[in-house]
């Protein structure tokens, strides 16, 4: 949305309140969040920073606000003026993208020069996530944050001298390493030839950690697929079963039920479903067929079985001509009840 908001106030309602909501805060409530909140500065009475968060009635955490195309850096001296006017803990300022947060580790009450912890919510790692977590209103805990801000504090300025040693070697930096591989005296061209050397095993040493990392993610991975592979086939092969009961036949077999109802009990009707046929059975019985259907081709059949059981098969046009046969179904069935099981062995 960045191109739409092309003012101080739109940053503050596109990104800094949702980002205050998402810390736990209702923006609605100024129990909780005060807008435009009085920072008297001595003889400038009335000065306002952007937002205060409170916690049981006093501010907590100062919010200072620019628009988001704005640097943050020339800003910092306007929030420090607020903060050491109001029992705040925490002063952060920020343009939506973003984020850096002060307190006062240096000084009692007076806020730092630089930030403790700082990051941009367009490019967020875990670990600030965690830092992050720490602001929330149902885990705030201003001994538990202002414990690990010193250690944040450091981390940050070390890892910026890291970054610029890494890019531009100072000579301090690069006269550490060539007095010890280097058995002469260090000279400005060696200084100068190390300085080049530095730079270039540096990138070549973290080229090679990278490239460890994606090799043992590519290992695990491929581990996984293994691993995926032996479970696989370890399991039991389940066949997709071929035979499949169609709403048609199932029509036919009720068809066929209605049409015995008053001839025998119902419950003594049934059905099996095979790759070629479908059969309706006496007491499901395979010696006692009523009759067979074959209802999946264009034309239909079925087959009708005299005393002898005998299979006599007959096209019809659909399920509605088994009412038709009626009679044949019902002959099969008294058939069936009158031999003794031993005669249809």
């Amino acid at each position: 949305m960045k191109d739409s908001v092309n003012t101080e106030e739109a940053t503050k309602n596109a990104y800094i309140m949702p980002f205050i909501q998402s810390l736990g805060y209702d923006v609605f409530n100024p129990a909780e969040v005060i807008p435009e909140f009085v920072a008297d500065l001595g003889i400038k009475q009335g000065e306002k920073v952007d937002y205060a968060i409170l916690r049981n009635g006093q501010p907590t955490i100062l919010i200072e606000c620019k628009w988001h195309g704005s640097s943050l850096d020339v800003f910092n001296s306007q929030l420090f003026r607020y903060f050491h006017t109001t029992k705040a803990k925490f002063g952060l300022l920020t343009n939506g993208f973003e984020y850096r947060f002060y307190t006062d580790l240096v000084e009692n009450n007076k806020m730092d020069e630089k930030p403790f912890f700082t990051f941009n919510i367009t490019d967020l790692r875990d670990n600030q996530i965690e830092e992050i977590k720490k602001f929330h209103k149902n885990y705030y805990d201003h001994d538990t944050i202002v414990s690990t801000a010193t250690e944040l504090k450091y981390m940050n300025e070390l890892k910026n001298l890291i970054h610029a040693e890494l890019n531009t070697p100072s000579e301090n930096f690069v006269r550490h390493f060539a007095k010890q591989i280097y058995s002469g005296a260090i000279t400005a061209k060696v200084l100068e030839q190390f300085t080049n050397l530095t730079k270039k095993s540096t990138t070549h040493y973290i080229n090679d950690l990278i490239t460890d990392r994606l090799k043992s993610a590519l290992a695990k991975e491929a581990d996984m697929q293994k691993l995926e592979k032996e479970t696989e086939a370890l399991r039991p092969q389940v066949e997709e079963p071929k035979i499949v009961t169609t709403a048609e036949e199932l029509e036919a077999f009720y068809i066929i039920k209605s049409i015995l109802r008053n001839k025998i009990d119902v419950e003594r009707i049934a059905y099996r479903d095979a790759q070629s046929y479908f059969s309706i059975l006496l007491d499901d019985n395979n010696r006692k067929p009523i009759c067979r259907m074959q209802l999946s081709g264009v034309k239909k059949y079925i087959f009708l079985f005299d005393e002898d059981r005998k299979g006599n098969k007959k096209e019809i046009t659909g399920i509605d001509a088994i009412f038709g046969l009626a009679d044949n179904l019902i002959k099969t069935v008294e058939n069936l009840e009158a031999k003794p099981e031993s005669a249809l062995n």
